[in-house]
């Protein structure tokens, strides 16, 4: 290709790739201020809110078992009571499918350990949020 025609290639490639790489960082961006108002919510043991977070259909995934509508609140509140805390979660990847954000990243939060110490804990976590009139709202939330 003759070099008077090499930049504007690149400038019309560039410009076609921008629009997906900038879609990607307002889901992640959406994703991350959804994730970041549940640690709010849940490290100032506001389970009201917490649970106003998620859809009426909402199913949160435990190792104890499934938690539904009125058992969300119930089990954080029950996770806060036994000394778990400072959670934290960060977004790696959003992907929009349909009305769906499929979210998936990093946990951890601090809990007690025998002897009454205290130990970071961590693992991987996944939402499924839906679009709302309002907002995103969690339709699926499960970790390890």
């Amino acid at each position: 290709m003759p070099r008077n025609r090499v930049l504007p290639a690149l400038v019309f490639a560039a410009a076609a790739l921008l629009p997906g790489l900038c879609r990607a960082e307002a889901l992640e961006s959406d994703a991350q201020g959804a994730a970041t108002r549940w640690d709010e919510a849940y490290n100032r043991n506001d389970m009201e809110t917490l649970g106003k977070l998620y859809t009426p259909d909402a199913l949160v995934v435990t190792k104890g078992g499934t938690q539904t509508r009125d058992g969300i609140p119930k089990f954080f509140s029950g996770l806060k009571a036994k000394g778990w805390d400072d959670h934290k979660t960060t977004v790696k990847n959003a992907v929009a499918k349909d009305n769906l954000l499929i979210v998936s990243g990093r946990w951890e939060m601090t809990g007690p350990v025998d002897g009454g110490a205290r130990k970071t804990f961590e693992g991987n976590w996944v939402n499924v949020l839906e679009r709302q009139k309002d907002g995103w709202r969690t339709v699926l939330h499960t970790w390890n």
